[in-house]
């Protein structure tokens, strides 16, 4: 049998390849990436390296034939050019004749209001409507996302936000990349949607336990979202960024990842990485990094 992952070269697709290589041989895996000279490593483990660019329909033929089970792992960029990229995708799959799609959605797809459930809610139903039997790995937020947030404390800086008291279900990438490396090396989970959170909390909890780890307190200030831009505008990030980061408090505030769940247990037989650990592990990499 023999399985594919999309994005290989990515932060996520890294670990979820990493992952499946310890549960197959590397000889059922291959890896679709749009520069492959960035896949040498993966190449020189055994892995076959295909060249697939979801902006070029047609290199992603080749990129699937004689592929079985399928992960596509979602893009960067605007909701519009992510859904003709994933649309792309699909098409492809049902061309190659692929038997399984994997998917990495985000919680509550079909129904949230999040800023980015647009591209995972056409990109669920395009998959539905092949026939193909499907998973659905929809993914809560990672932990990662608030690294800026975490070195801001580390400078001495507060926890800005603008999300009130929405919460969250963050966990590390290395959870959700376990969870689809186990879905797709494994039986039984054909048209299953598996919605996959952490721990709930909501920013004065995440910050609290960021402060437990650092032995020291950190101030949250909570503000409007005008405010959040300049402050994040100040903290040098690019003008083109501001309005999606905005929408991301926005999201949050509206509870749109506010979505218990125990499906990490039920995927991978343990629920997501404790909090407090898996930050350790975030300010370690952190601190390493310098």
């Amino acid at each position: 049998m023999k399985r594919l992952v999309t994005g290989a070269t990515g932060k996520l697709g890294g670990k979820i390849v990493a992952s499946l290589l310890k549960k197959v041989a590397a000889d059922q895996l291959a890896v679709s990436v749009r520069h492959p000279e960035k896949a040498e490593e993966l190449r020189a483990a055994g892995v076959e390296v295909r060249q697939g660019d979801f902006d070029r329909p047609e290199t992603l033929d080749s990129a699937f034939a004689g592929i079985d089970r399928l992960l596509i792992v979602s893009t960067d960029g605007d909701n519009e050019t992510r859904i003709k990229q994933h649309k792309n995708a699909v098409a492809a799959a049902k061309r190659a004749g692929v038997k399984f799609i994997a998917y990495t959605s985000i919680v509550n797809a079909q129904k949230s209001k999040n800023i980015f459930a647009p591209t995972h809610q056409a990109t669920e139903e395009s998959i539905v409507k092949t026939g193909i039997p499907y998973s659905f790995l929809r993914n809560n937020w990672y932990l990662e996302n608030e690294i800026s947030n975490i070195q801001g404390v580390l400078a001495g800086a507060p926890w800005i936000t603008s999300a009130k008291d929405g919460k969250v279900g963050w966990a590390l990438k290395q959870d959700y990349a376990e969870a689809a490396a186990a879905v797709l090396s494994g039986d039984g989970h054909e048209n299953t949607v598996y919605e996959l959170s952490g721990q709930l909390l909501t920013q004065e909890e995440l910050a609290a336990a960021v402060g437990e780890v650092l032995g020291k307190k950190v101030s949250v200030q909570q503000v409007d979202d005008a405010t959040y831009a300049d402050a994040v505008k100040k903290a040098g990030v690019p003008d083109f960024l501001i309005p999606m980061l905005v929408g991301i408090q926005k999201s949050i505030r509206e509870k749109t990842l506010e979505v218990e769940s125990d499906d990490f247990e039920k995927v991978l037989g343990r629920p997501a990485t404790p909090i407090k650990a898996a930050l350790t592990q975030i300010i370690k990499e952190i601190s390493e990094s310098k």
